[in-house]
């Protein structure tokens, strides 16, 4: 089987001849303690690993090539910082934010999740209509550098393709907590809900046409929604706000999406999501991940509570691969036998891999993770 037969097969639950190998990615500070425990300082930490396993995937046949559409803001706010004392920045990010890191890091960890780092965010771009009303311009579907200029030619290299392929983006309630804030869109919600459904509306709207061009020429393997909105144990807000606010840009992605022939619908979130999955499903969402166990998540009980209505990417105990040995042998052996009964799972690590996993054990485990998928 091509990589993309053998990852649409594996999703939605048909019979790949092995499944995916997706042992989970390191942080920075993962890789400075695994650059001390023997991983080469210049090498790819996969190129390494798969050598010791004694194993590579068959790469692509077929030259690939990013689509290169972009869903933020453009123009972005000029990234700047505004002081710094006291072993912290203050800094205007590029969404418009005002965020204040440690000085331990460069303030650019700010733009990507590099490492785990803890943010504090002092004001936020949207504090009311007028800023609101300011903030829209920068999301024209049309606006130039939302595509690229080679963008026709693109389409026609990923048109026949071996190779994954798919749109990723920010959910509404991701995209509406970088607007406003948090704690000040769960107050608008009670306070000022039709404010909310404008901006969850707007969201929905620009999502679809920056997608339109993509669906009209390429049939992608998926769309992929950032939405974390999950803490330990619950939602962040009631799945009965999740209906009213974010479902509707749901249901509108997923048809539009199926209707150009997209087979997996993947929503990510961190945090608990027991309460979550039956609304996703009822939006047509058929892949979700991470799967925190740390977040009282039992992907086993999922499966049996679910069945083949979710597949699942993830789900892997972090904590159980730092201590390796017997511990992480039974954390596999709980997960992955009955999850492979029915299919529609890629096990791999339930969030980027944190520097307490030591590089011998990520060894053992993704041994581990290999003979299951059917590898070695």
């Amino acid at each position: 089987m091509t990589p993309r037969q053998r990852y649409i097969e594996t999703l939605t639950f048909g019979n790949p001849d092995k499944v995916p190998f997706n042992p989970g990615g390191p942080r920075e500070s993962t890789l400075r303690r695994w650059h001390q425990e023997g991983l080469p300082q210049d090498a790819y930490y996969m190129d390494v690993l798969y050598d010791i396993l004694g194993f590579r995937p068959e790469p692509p046949r077929k030259p690939q090539v990013a689509l290169g559409v972009d869903f933020r803001m453009i123009p972005q706010f000029e990234e700047k910082i505004l002081e710094h004392k006291n072993g912290h920045y203050i800094v205007q990010d590029w969404m418009g934010a005002i965020t204040e890191i440690s000085d331990e890091y460069d303030y650019t960890y700010i733009r990507a999740a590099k490492d785990f780092v803890t943010r504090k965010w002092h004001k936020f771009p949207v504090q009311n209509r007028d800023d609101w009303e300011n903030m829209k311009w920068r999301y024209d579907p049309q606006a130039p550098g939302r595509f690229p200029d080679d963008f026709e030619e693109r389409c026609k290299m990923a048109q026949d393709r071996d190779w994954v392929l798919g749109l990723n983006f920010n959910g509404p309630f991701w995209q509406m907590r970088e607007w406003v804030g948090f704690e000040n869109l769960c107050i608008l919600m009670i306070e000022d809900p039709d404010f909310v459904m404008e901006m969850a509306t707007f969201w929905g709207e620009f999502v679809s046409a920056t997608m339109k061009p993509v669906l009209e020429r390429v049939q992608l393997d998926f769309i992929w929604m950032s939405e974390d909105m999950a803490y330990k144990s619950h939602s962040m807000i009631s799945p009965a706000m999740v209906r009213k606010f974010l479902k509707p840009c749901y249901d509108r992605w997923v048809a539009e999406a199926r209707a150009a022939g997209v087979p997996i619908i993947d929503m990510d979130s961190d945090g608990y999501i027991g309460e979550l999955i039956p609304i996703w499903i009822e939006a047509g969402i058929n892949c979700a991940d991470p799967i925190e166990v740390a977040a009282n998540n039992d992907i086993v009980q999922f499966r049996k509570q679910f069945g083949k209505q979710m597949a699942y990417k993830g789900g892997i105990d972090k904590r159980a691969i730092a201590k390796g040995g017997d511990v992480i042998k039974r954390e596999l052996e709980r997960v992955i036998p009955p999850l492979f009964e029915d299919g529609g799972y890629i096990p791999g690590c339930d969030h980027g891999v944190p520097p307490d996993i030591s590089w011998p054990n990520f060894i053992e485990y993704s041994r581990l993770l290999a003979q299951y998928c059917g590898w070695i």
